[in-house]
């Protein structure tokens, strides 16, 4: 069972006391928020802005006694922001959510106050560059945004078009002819491409063998996988991850 803060509201009194005598003055809503606007927005200034901000939380709070611990929690603070912030701004929910992920995970093995603001910075700096290639894209619909999420969610799934159309509820006919109007491909060459492109991912960044990623990612066959492989790719999947490997040892 977890511990009880014991005399919350004297703590937290004794603690506003605290930092008015030693001017920790924590930052305005206003100021804290801009960061995550900035990087909302694609500015190029949002990592700077977010470094500074990290540096002053460091100084402004105490969320834990040991240094590197307590810059830790303010870096989950700022990746769960950061998150929210770029959902809202167009990016897709799992993309947003696995990046925050990643970049924690990563935190994670960090020994030092400098590695968790240099992979800080990296982390703020990548979401950024998110929503900047967001805006150089063809403004979508909400309809078809919403595909592009659902397709994203299931590509270890058969996904088929009257199933897309019931989600966002359109029929079938007019969801088809707007995703291939907003994407420039058909539902089907969108979702073949996604599934392809996360292969590439599996055999560059995993262990899995060519028939389970083909399972994995619901393909009719592992031979219907290998040629829709080599189709885009001009070699196989083995030729493929045999030559990420050689590229991988020679560097």
């Amino acid at each position: 069972m977890a511990k009880r803060v014991k005399q919350p509201d004297a703590q937290v009194a004794m603690m506003n006391f605290i930092g008015r005598e030693n001017n920790f003055i924590h930052f305005q809503y206003e100021k804290e928020m801009l960061q995550y606007q900035m990087m909302k927005a694609g500015d190029d200034g949002a990592a700077e802005e977010s470094h500074r901000m990290m540096l002053q939380g460091a100084k402004t709070s105490k969320l834990a006694d040991d240094p590197v611990t307590h810059m830790k929690y303010l870096f989950i603070c700022n990746a769960t922001l950061m998150t929210r912030f770029a959902i809202e701004g167009g990016l897709n929910s799992e993309t947003a959510y696995n990046t925050s992920d990643l970049y924690i995970y990563n935190m994670n093995k960090c020994v030092s106050v400098d590695e968790v603001l240099e992979l800080h910075y990296e982390m703020v700096s990548y979401f950024t560059k998110c929503m900047q290639n967001l805006k150089k894209e063809n403004i979508i619909s909400k309809h078809v945004s919403r595909c592009l999420d659902y397709i994203d969610r299931h590509l270890n799934e058969k996904i088929l078009l009257e199933q897309l159309a019931t989600h966002v509820g359109l029929n079938t006919s007019y969801l088809s002819v707007l995703f291939k109007k907003e994407t420039g491909l058909s539902v089907s060459d969108y979702i073949l491409r996604r599934k392809l492109e996360v292969a590439e991912n599996m055999l560059k960044n995993s262990d899995y063998n060519c028939a389970e990623i083909s399972s994995f990612l619901a393909f009719n066959s592992q031979s219907h996988f290998t040629e829709s492989f080599r189709k885009k790719n001009g070699v196989t999947p083995k030729q493929f991850r045999d030559r990420e490997y050689r590229h991988h040892i020679s560097r």
